[in-house]
Parts: C-alpha cells; sequence; structure tokens
C-alpha cells in the first residue's frame, strides 16, 4: 500500500486522478482477484477520453452499466448514435467535435440526461434547433450549444421554451447573438433559466426586459455595429524645414493622412463623415509660373481633365472604408463614425472572429499649373500661317507695347489652375485587431493600435562622400583662420569657448527635448444592445 501511495513511489497515481482511480489501485493490490472486466465496467461512473483522435461511438460503451458521465471533447466525432449510449448517462460532453446534425443522437436519447454540451461544432440552427424539445430532453438542466451556427432566434427560444427543467444555458458565439434584442428576448421568453451565456440572471434585468417576449415583431434577424476612428500620433513631419527654402515652385506637393479598415461586404452603412474617393482636383492659386515641360514625344504629362484619378488598387476593395484625409500635424483627429447594419449575421460572425485589419496610410499628391499657354502657341502658328502677306497691316494696328500689356494685367489678375497627379500611396502601419470577444458577451472592444516609431529615411542613409568632403574642406578653412590670427585673438576665442561651455544652444536643446513618439490609432467596435425593452420600443 506505501508504493501505492507514496508520491515518491514509481506506481503512484498522478495528485490530480479522481477518487475512483485510487480506490482501484488499491483493490488492485488488497484484492487482486476483483480485478476482471466485469468489475470495471461496473466500477466506473466517469470516463474521459479527450484528444484522442476518437471518430466514433461503438456498441462496446454499453458495456459500462453504471456510467453517469462521459466527455469526449476535442475529438473527430462526426455523429454519434445514442442508441450506443448507456441509459445512465447524466452528464454528455461533445465540444470539440464536427458534428453536423442531432438527428442519430435524439433517436434513442438517454432519459436521465441533465447536462448536453454541443459546444463548437457545426450544427446549423434552422434545421437542428427541432430537436432541442422536452420530448427528447425531459430532465435537461444545462444546455451548451455555444459556437455554431444558430441565426433563428424566435425558432430556438420557442423550442427551448418546452424544455421546464432548463436553468442553464449557453448561446454565446452563434450568429444570433449579434440582434439587437437578444439577450432580453431569451431572459423574458425563459422565465425559469438563471444563468445565460455564464453570466446570472439579476431580477432588475428580468424586470427590465419584462414584456419583450410578446412582441416577437421587433426582432429582426440584424445586427448593428459602429466603428469609430479617433487620433493618429506619431506621424514624422513629410517636409522638412531646409525643404521649404529649397523646393522649387512647382510642383506643388501636398500630404494627407487616413485611417482604413475593413468590413463585411454585404452591408448597409450609415455614416457621418465618410471619406470621398479622392478625384481629379483643379485648384487655383494667385501665383505667377510656368506649366510643366512636355515629354520629347510631344504628348502632355497632364492626364485627362475628364477622367478621374485612380486612387485605389484594382483589387475588390468593396469592404474597406476610409476615414477623411486629414493634413499632417502631430495628432490628426479623424473623428471618424460609421454606423454598419448587416443582415449576414453568419458571415458577420466570420468576420468578427477573424478581426479587422486597420492600415495608416500616407496620401502625396503632386500638382501642377494647367498648360494653357500650349494652346495659345497652337493658335497663334495657325493665324500666321495665313496671315503672312498680311503682316505688315497687322504689325501697324498693333499698338507699341504689341499688345503686351493688357495680356499680362490679365495674367496677374487671373490665377494659376493646377491639376492633380495620381497620388502616391505608402502604408504607415498595418495590423489586426481581435473582435471574438463581442460573441460573448462584449459590447464594446476600444484598442489603441501601436505600430511602433516609424523611422525615415533620412535617419537612416549615412552621409554621402560629397557631404563628407565639404566638411573637411569647411573644418581645413577654420583652422587656416585661427592660425592667421593673433595671439591675443586665439585666446579670446578660447575663452569665449570655456565660458559657454557648459551652455547648450537652442537648437541642441530642442533636438534633445524631440522624442520619436510610436505611430498608434485609436479604434473601437461597439455592438448595439438593447438594454431594456422601451430600448426595443424606440427603435
Amino acid at each position: 500500500m506505501e508504493f501505492v501511495s507514496s508520491q515518491d513511489s514509481p506506481w503512484a497515481l498522478p495528485p490530480d486522478c479522481s477518487p475512483e482511480d485510487q480506490h482501484l489501485r488499491e483493490l488492485a493490490v488488497q484484492s487482486p482477484q476483483l480485478i476482471r472486466d466485469n468489475f470495471i465496467f461496473l466500477f466506473y461512473r466517469s470516463l474521459r477520453i479527450v484528444d484522442r483522435g476518437v471518430n466514433e461511438v461503438d456498441e462496446h460503451l454499453l458495456k459500462f452499466h453504471n456510467l453517469e458521465e462521459l466527455v469526449l471533447s476535442a475529438n473527430q466525432i462526426s455523429k454519434i448514435n445514442s442508441a450506443h449510449l448507456p441509459r445512465t448517462l447524466k452528464v454528455l460532453e461533445l465540444c470539440g467535435n464536427e458534428i453536423v446534425g442531432l438527428q442519430d443522437l435524439c433517436s434513442h436519447p438517454p432519459p436521465k440526461l441533465q447536462h448536453l454540451g454541443l459546444g463548437y461544432n457545426r450544427l446549423l440552427g434552422s434545421s437542428e434547433d427541432k430537436y432541442l424539445t422536452a420530448d427528447f430532453w425531459p430532465n435537461l438542466l444545462s444546455l451548451d450549444l455555444s459556437f455554431n451556427n444558430f441565426t433563428d432566434l424566435l425558432g430556438i427560444v420557442a423550442k427551448l421554451d418546452t424544455l421546464q427543467q432548463l436553468r442553464m444555458l449557453v448561446l454565446q458565439g452563434n450568429p444570433l447573438v449579434l440582434m439587437p434584442g437578444y439577450r432580453g428576448f431569451v431572459i423574458d421568453s425563459l422565465p425559469k433559466l438563471c444563468i445565460l451565456d455564464d453570466r446570472n440572471i439579476s431580477p432588475d434585468e428580468k424586470h427590465k426586459f419584462h414584456g419583450l417576449s410578446s412582441k416577437p415583431d421587433l426582432i429582426v434577424n440584424k445586427a448593428q455595429l459602429v466603428v469609430s476612428v479617433g487620433k493618429i500620433k506619431g506621424v514624422p513631419n513629410p517636409i522638412k524645414p531646409e525643404e521649404l527654402e529649397s523646393s522649387p515652385e512647382f510642383p506643388l506637393i501636398t500630404y494627407s493622412y487616413y485611417v482604413t479598415y475593413e468590413f463585411v461586404e454585404r452591408e448597409n452603412a450609415e455614416d457621418t463623415n465618410s471619406a470621398e474617393i479622392h478625384q481629379n482636383q483643379t485648384v487655383a492659386i494667385p501665383s505667377p509660373g510656368s506649366p510643366p515641360e512636355n515629354d520629347d514625344q510631344g504628348g502632355s504629362a497632364l492626364p485627362d481633365a475628364s477622367s478621374p484619378l485612380k486612387t485605389e488598387p484594382p483589387a475588390n476593395r468593396a469592404n474597406k472604408h476610409l476615414t477623411i484625409r486629414k493634413s499632417w500635424a502631430e495628432t490628426m483627429d479623424c473623428n471618424h463614425r460609421k454606423e454598419h447594419i448587416t443582415g449576414d449575421l453568419v458571415e458577420l460572425k466570420a468576420f468578427l472572429m477573424a478581426g479587422t485589419t486597420i492600415t495608416v496610410v500616407e496620401e502625396k499628391v503632386l500638382s501642377w499649373p494647367v498648360a494653357a499657354a500650349q494652346t495659345e502657341d497652337a493658335g497663334k502658328k495657325g493665324k500666321a500661317e495665313k496671315g503672312k502677306a498680311d503682316k505688315g497691316k497687322a504689325e501697324k494696328g498693333k499698338p507699341k507695347d504689341g499688345g503686351k500689356g493688357d495680356k499680362q494685367k490679365k495674367k496677374k489678375e487671373s490665377p494659376i489652375e493646377l491639376r492633380s497627379d495620381p497620388p502616391f500611396l505608402r502604408s504607415l502601419g498595418s495590423g489586426n485587431v481581435n473582435l471574438e470577444s463581442l460573441l460573448t458577451g462584449d459590447q464594446l472592444v476600444a484598442v489603441v493600435c501601436d505600430f511602433g516609431i516609424l523611422i525615415t529615411e533620412e535617419t537612416t542613409q549615412p552621409s554621402s562622400p560629397k557631404e563628407k568632403d565639404s566638411k573637411k574642406s569647411k573644418d581645413k578653412n577654420k583652422k587656416t583662420k585661427t592660425e592667421g590670427e593673433s595671439p591675443t585673438n586665439q585666446k579670446t576665442t578660447v575663452a569665449a569657448k570655456g565660458k559657454g561651455k557648459n551652455k547648450e544652444s537652442p537648437e541642441v536643446k530642442e533636438f534633445q527635448e524631440i522624442q520619436p513618439v510610436p505611430l498608434t490609432v485609436e479604434f473601437q467596435v461597439q455592438l448595439i444592445q438593447w438594454t431594456a425593452t422601451s430600448d426595443a420600443q424606440y427603435q
């Protein structure tokens, strides 16, 4: 007995073994003549075979005449014949299998069954909820149907209402939980229920949803979600101060930033501030300038004014949504809020399980002046070819300034029209947001997506050989100047340097104070759920 009970013994059972296992081991030592097949079949009341690749339950299970609990979770069972289950079963757990139908299970169900676990299978609601009645499970206390594909809330509740002993129900993970009135309708329709989706039902909750079950016309198979995008931080300034001084007047470069996220394709979306696709822009500025030169073949580098510019790749982007474009700032508030309503609850569930992808996009647009001078030159050439004979007469009729004074005035008064090139898009950061918790009872997913610190090309590129040579030449010039100065001047400069040793220039201080900030985006998804019967009536 010491060899059996001592923890240091190689024959000892693990600490988490059941009392039945320990008792059977002791019997094997004290009365080995009792250990026979028939005794073992009668001895066990609980049998757990988890993640062992079981794909079938045969008739040999009937040898366990006193079996009350059977756990076959995480196996590969596609169907189970209830005729092979002992009639003494009280707990049957089939979570995490591949069961697609309940017909075989309900042909001869165990009459004393109190718990049935069918979570994480492939059950279809409309075709299988007819087997969830008191005709098959008269003594059922607990039912787990989590993470299947039940979509008909009214139908399944009508069937479950016949289970008079039911006290605990799990429906989370099914598409029907995304409906606004799901929890309230279930609570009011099943008044004897105590626990729904692993949450106790309080008397206050029953009072708030009182009367909702008598208004089934308010229950609609649609889900309503609100997506909000807040502030973007950590985007480095795309324009350097030195570029403002040395950059040419044209092309005019503008930068804008926006956030994209994915959502279900088939939906009806209502947004308060949706972003329109960037079209061919024509802007005007009162500044002189010359149009860009044409290429060697004589074609214009400008896009056609009649056709809009394509800003997105040709891939299918029906389920992508954009926020309003914002100019650069240290903190850019997208202030985006869009309401999504969809009736395809199965597809919405699959989307929430996979999550959505958030991307921060930088859009760079080059704008050029419209080549109006090209058309004027072409008209002048045509007139010159026609009127060579009348050239002298035309010159007599011209004023002294050649008529240029009025044209110059018109040019000064009329602003320059600019036309935009197709934008250059660059992804600054992208990541996935997990939305599965919306299927398990959470009504809000609010995250701050952190994409890390953006490293610009200027900080990573080493200095060119020309820059190194220019620095060396400057250092040499400084040395020659100091050598040509008098000793007194050299002393004064050294003294000045010594006095300012502990003082830092404003530029150095400013450089030290600026610290890189990671690129972050505020993102949240809210699942609209009714909190009382009054919400349903208002809707």
